[in-house]
């Protein structure tokens, strides 16, 4: 293919509407949320655990019925012995009654194998199924919020966000290993039991679910407070664990400022909360299962009172099996009282845990539903050749030469070399709709040229380099790099082409050799070690104990500011990015660091387009054009020499009447 100067007008302006509708439609969506009912936060828990382990988790329904079947069928026996016993009793035939109730025995202690061995495979299976579950789900959480726009780690606590992972994944763990196996093996028990029962007596079944009746209207009651709670306690939780990470990773600034006992006092606040929500929700469910662990035993008497009173008076037989209401019935269907009302004891207790798992499942899903990040890019960045007719084209092997491949409508595939050249044409911006940040800015960098911002704090410096390289999409105007509109651009391959250099600099643990290298995962050691002379970081890091291979933790504490910010540089060196963004990259060296650093950055910015946010203004002194910026506005623009001729807002920043932070 040849080199591409430009797509036709009208494969031009479908590409635009096609790019910018995404945009439209999402700055009227709603965020992302959790399903705020129970009903449907249950289903799409079940769902996943399904849609993980869709076998086992059915063999687990399966041995939770069958188990609740065997273990409800004791009180036919029972009935069957009573019987037994009351027929050989009249005759005084002790033999013959053991011959029957010999065999009854045997089959009872065979229906408590089946159902110990049922309970055995399904704790088992409950075990890799709560948690497989829980791994894939936060793979899946993890996995999604890579996904996600700067935006929503702009808007979130980071130990809220960690709160997700722990105390709310925790809290499905308990749903899925212990409050649904439990609730379901309780409600098939009570099903089978009032099968039998009434299969017995229906008059004493009515007696027990009057009593039901009563016992469920308080758990609904009692339950639904604690229900709240519960969902408050989660939340409380999350703000927390939020303070407390934002406290510990401000502590110096704390300690130099005195405010241990401002920051005392606002954790009590928020602790104080956490207190109040979880007194009243374990109030409420503390107080559920005394009270209906009482009433069964209410309807115990009332039943053994019910069932006597029937017998004393004769009353007719009234059962599914018209078997006579006798001593026989009358002992197995206390027996069954019992079970039943403890089983509803049991479905009380496991409530709680359900409230919880549900809360807890609420957030996460809050977390899987936020909106990914869009990206409706189709133009991609390769390897590049000379075409030998003056372009280029494209190749698998690695080069100094990079292309933008630009499919087109009618088919074919053009390239574009990347040169670095960057347009913004009357740019407006807001964080949110009604509070914009950048007013119709409109400049260019040219390939090879370097462009400072300068500026007082909140300027709009740092937010044009984030629309430079989409963190945030614009509301107006567009932004070109090398002609292409970047909203064409396929994400990824549009920050592959930036590297930049961050004020906050973050080290991972590793080594650092690791942390060069992260700038290009691909690279060897003599690369990274390439970039850190570069940079000037060579000189510190042989002798550091073990050089290149000393191992960094908790970001590098054990270095100064200035060490740490020279790693960062240097891994932006080893990624080798045809443009560079700077924000505020020297702000954090001493004068002499600076020094030292400057000649690596000049080696490094030689050649590629470099966009500048300035600390220091004697930083920006040999830029290309020098851009000031005011309240999101451009005031002036234009070399050093020609803005000091100006003797505008820049010479006042220069000479020191007005201060540049």
């Amino acid at each position: 293919m040849t080199k591409n100067t430009e797509a036709t007008k009208a494969d031009e302006t479908k590409r635009d509407q096609a790019a910018q509708a995404p945009a439209a439609e999402k700055s009227g969506r709603r965020e992302g949320h959790g399903a705020s009912h129970p009903g449907l936060v249950l289903k799409r828990v079940l769902g996943l655990v399904f849609e993980f382990y869709p076998i086992r988790t059915a063999a687990i329904i399966f041995c939770i019925v069958l188990a609740a079947i065997l273990t409800s069928l004791p009180s036919v026996f029972m009935q069957r012995a009573l019987e037994i016993v009351g027929r050989y009793w009249q005759a005084g035939d002790w033999a013959g009654a053991s011959a029957e109730i010999a065999p009854l025995v045997l089959q009872l202690i065979g229906l408590y194998v089946v159902a110990i061995t049922c309970n055995t495979v399904q704790g088992q299976l409950s075990a890799i199924v709560t948690q497989g579950t829980l791994m894939k789900i936060r793979n899946k959480m993890f996995g999604h919020m890579e996904g996600l726009p700067i935006r929503y780690f702009d808007q979130n606590q980071r130990g809220d966000i960690m709160s997700t992972y722990t105390n709310d994944v925790d809290t499905l763990r308990q749903l899925i290993s212990q409050a649904l196996p439990n609730l379901l093996t309780m409600v098939m028990q009570m099903v089978f039991t009032t099968v039998i029962m009434l299969w017995y007596s229906i008059p004493l079944t009515l007696v027990v679910f009057v009593m039901v009746f009563v016992m469920m209207w308080l758990t609904r009651f009692l339950g639904g407070r604690s229900a709240r709670f519960f969902l408050a306690q989660q939340v409380s939780l999350a703000k927390v664990e939020g303070f407390a990470e934002e406290a510990m990773s401000g502590q110096k600034v704390v300690k130099v400022f005195t405010h241990e006992r401002q920051q005392q006092d606002k954790f009590d606040e928020v602790n104080e909360k956490l207190f109040e929500d979880a007194k009243s929700a374990n109030i409420y469910g503390n107080t559920l299962a005394p009270v209906l662990m009482n009433l069964g035993n209410i309807a115990y008497v009332i039943v053994a009172l019910a069932g006597g009173t029937l017998i004393a008076v004769g009353a007719p037989s009234l059962s599914v099996s018209g078997m006579v209401l006798g001593v026989d019935i009358v002992v197995p269907f206390l027996n069954l009282t019992k079970r039943f009302a403890g089983s509803i004891g049991q479905v009380s207790q496991q409530i709680n845990f359900v409230v919880m798992g549900l809360a807890g499942a609420e957030r996460i899903f809050g977390l899987l539903d936020q909106e990914s990040e869009h990206d409706e890019g189709y133009v991609t960045l390769v390897n590049a050749k000379p075409d030998g007719k003056g372009g280029v084209t494209e190749t698998d092997e690695r080069t100094s030469l990079w292309a933008w491949k630009h499919p087109h409508g009618d088919g074919t595939v053009t390239y574009t070399e990347l040169k670095g050249d960057v347009r913004l044409e009357s740019v407006d911006f807001g964080y949110t709709p009604d509070h914009m940040v950048l007013h119709d800015i409109s400049l260019f960098a040219k390939p090879g040229q370097k462009v400072a911002f300068v500026g007082a704090t909140g300027a709009g410096k740092t937010t044009i380099t984030n629309l430079i390289n989409r963190f945030y999409d614009i509301q107006g105007g567009k932004i070109r790099y090398d002609g292409i509109n970047i909203t064409k651009i396929r994400k990824d391959d549009l920050r592959r082409s930036l590297g930049i250099v961050l004020q906050d600099v973050n080290l991972f643990t590793g080594t650092v050799m690791d942390n060069i290298r992260y700038g290009r995962l691909g690279a060897t050691d003599e690369e990274c070690i390439a970039a850190a002379r570069l940079v000037g970081a060579d000189s510190f890091i042989t002798r550091l104990p073990e050089g290149y291979q000393t191992m960094l933790t908790d970001n590098a504490a054990n270095l100064s500011q200035g060490q740490r910010q020279l790693l960062s540089i240097a891994r932006a060196a080893v990624a080798d990015p045809p443009a560079m963004i700077l924000d505020e990259a020297t702000s954090s060296i001493d004068t002499r660091t600076e020094a030292i650093v400057s000649r690596g950055m000049d080696a490094l910015m030689a050649g590629r387009t470099t966009f500048v946010i300035a600390h220091r203004l004697s930083t920006v002194r040999n830029a290309n054009v020098i851009i000031v910026l005011d309240h999101g506005n451009i005031i002036e623009r234009g070399t050093h020499e020609e803005l000091i001729a100006q003797k505008g807002t820049y010479y006042q920043l220069y000479t020191g009447a007005f201060e540049l932070e």
